[in-house]
């Protein structure tokens, strides 16, 4: 029974990563805009908000939860925000190729936030806000106590529900609002769109950075709680970030799908670890490293299913990855 909860403990702590990025994907990638610097931008919001709050932790005796929690998501979304006005700037004003621009945030992201992450190392190759970790791992008062449902759904940090309600948020806006309404025309056609009044510009902007904030706030997550509050440079939050761009395509754009499918893929991406445990079973290595490939085998595998049935509500936005051209309308 303990395996079975370390596992799911687990799941949940990866899924949270995870959802943080798809739920701000889905955002941009709404308006049409197809943000492949989603590990970038984490390694941005991840490391700004590191920063912040170690270099606040060491500067006081006596630091504040509040305080702490307010810098590292501030500093966090400020980062990232600008990560995702970057990409704005680049692929609507200047209409620069989508995908590549992407690829070069990427790049940029994990360049700038190990340049700076140096000064902060020292010279070493990991150090730890202790503290901070404290804070924002501190499962929820009481009802984490709760026997095997608490160790279940409330022995978590405040950030593993913050996803949750964000991706709650994310699917009423998106299908219930007039807002919704227009993200959606602009992602589909956007020409119509703006021959209908709708601010093709302002929209794909709004929602790159928004989205980008929330992708962000993934980062934020993996160094301050799921990474223990330590900033590394080894730190493995690129995969992560891709594995969030895949869940995208898994929960076929709809933010309600986030929520079960990062577990879902939290649940495989740790089944290396914890079946054979429950199974009483030695795995050779190879089967070991096989069974890592379950979530990208499973997302390989409902793209297919997606492209074979080619239903509408299936599919991504139809304008996804293409600039908007007002002159050609």
């Amino acid at each position: 029974m303990m395996t079975l909860i370390a596992w799911i403990n687990r799941a949940i702590w990866f899924g949270t990563v995870i959802m943080f990025g798809s739920t701000g994907e889905i955002i941009t990638e709404r308006s049409g805009n197809l943000n492949l610097g989603v590990p970038g931008i984490m390694f941005l919001g991840g490391f700004a908000s590191f920063a912040g709050a170690y270099y606040y932790e060491n500067s006081t005796p006596d630091p504040s939860s509040a305080v702490i929690i307010l810098i590292a998501l501030i500093c966090g979304i400020l980062a990232s925000t600008f990560g995702g006005l970057i990409y704005s700037f680049l692929t609507i004003t200047l209409r620069a190729n989508q995908n590549v621009t992407g690829l070069a945030l990427t790049i940029f992201g994990s360049g700038i936030a190990n340049f700076f992450g140096v000064q902060v190392l020292n010279g070493g190759t990991s150090v730890k806000a202790a503290f901070t970790h404290t804070v924002f791992s501190k499962p929820v008062p009481f009802l984490s106590k709760l026997g095997v449902f608490g160790d279940i759904f409330f022995s978590y940090g405040f950030m593993v529900y913050l996803a949750i309600i964000l991706a709650v948020l994310t699917h009423l806006v998106i299908s219930r609002t007039r807002i919704g309404l227009n993200l959606r025309a602009v992602g589909e056609n956007p020409a119509t769109a703006d021959s209908v009044g709708i601010s093709v510009t302002k929209y794909k902007y709004l929602a790159t950075c928004i989205g980008a904030s929330v992708t962000g706030l993934g980062g934020v997550y993996y160094v301050l709680d799921y990474g223990y509050g330590t900033w590394s440079s080894s730190s493995s939050i690129e995969g992560l970030g891709w594995l969030a761009v895949a869940l995208v395509i898994f929960a076929r754009w709809k933010p309600r799908n986030i929520i079960w499918g990062a577990y879902v893929f939290g649940i495989f991406f740790w089944f290396y670890n914890y079946a054979p445990a429950l199974l009483n079973l030695t795995w050779p290595n190879t089967i070991v490293i096989l069974t890592q490939m379950i979530p990208y085998v499973i997302t390989i595998l409902v793209l297919i299913y997606v492209s074979a049935k080619q239903k509408k509500d299936s599919l991504g936005p139809a304008a996804l990855g293409l600039s908007y051209y007002r002159e050609e309308r």
